[in-house]
């Protein structure tokens, strides 16, 4: 018997909206390989003093805008059919690359706008930064995981929370904690836990770098199995 699917994070390149339209997704999503350990949202104001000296005329605020970092993890030794992890990683490379657009006769080239989506946080915007380091590389030269660090900003001070969804993915942690004992795989656990195929997503989900040799003692969370 299967448990609950575990949400994947994912991009999307969309056209932002405004008071008069809804943003809308006008691309493929790209589901990430691993889950973000975490996220960092920062929030700015740029003041600006008016005319009169003192502190209380500090108060005008002339922009704001949120930034939403994070970093993904590729791992092409996780994929049998993937060589180079730089197959991987160019679909979110994407999003930091100018796209030519056509309007009313007139061409320029715009940064593409993209969702990411990860259960119920939802953050849109334009990326203002990626940086990709490449490590763990072959016999031969082939870089076969990869680090991207990515920023996101947002000229505005809120994010949407989506609806939860009846039939959407349920949250992991919800099952109990499982035991690790001495000899055990996390292919072993998701196998017991009656879903063996997801058991790269478990490793993910707890941050275990190798799932061939958890540490015994220790407890994994098999929501996503």
């Amino acid at each position: 018997m299967s448990g609950p699917t575990l949400a994947k994070a994912s991009l999307v390149e969309v056209t932002l909206g405004d008071e008069d339209r809804p943003t809308e997704e006008t691309g493929e999503p790209v589901e990430v390989q691993f889950n973000p350990e975490t996220l960092k949202v920062s929030y700015s104001n740029t003041v600006e003093s008016g005319d009169n000296p003192g502190s209380a005329a500090m108060q005008f605020i002339s922009k704001n805008s949120t930034k939403l970092t994070l970093d993904l993890l590729f791992d092409a030794s996780y994929d049998e059919a993937t060589s180079d992890v730089r197959s991987l990683t160019e679909d979110v490379q994407y999003f930091v690359q100018p796209q030519e657009k056509t309007e009313n006769g007139q061409t320029s080239f715009r940064i593409p706008a993209v969702r990411f989506r990860w259960g119920s946080f939802l953050f849109e915007g334009v990326v203002a930064s990626l940086d990709e380091t490449l490590e763990f590389f072959s016999a031969d030269g082939r870089p076969l995981r990869a680090k991207m660090a990515l920023s996101i900003n947002n000229q505005d001070i809120k994010f949407r929370i989506p609806s939860p969804s009846a039939d959407g993915p349920s949250n992991p942690g919800r099952k109990p904690l499982a035991p690790v004992s001495a000899g055990d795989t996390v292919q072993d656990m998701a196998a017991k836990g009656g879903n063996p195929a997801a058991w790269s997503d478990i490793a993910a989900a707890n941050g275990i770098d190798n799932p061939r040799i958890p540490t015994p003692g220790t407890f994994i969370d098999l929501g996503g199995s």
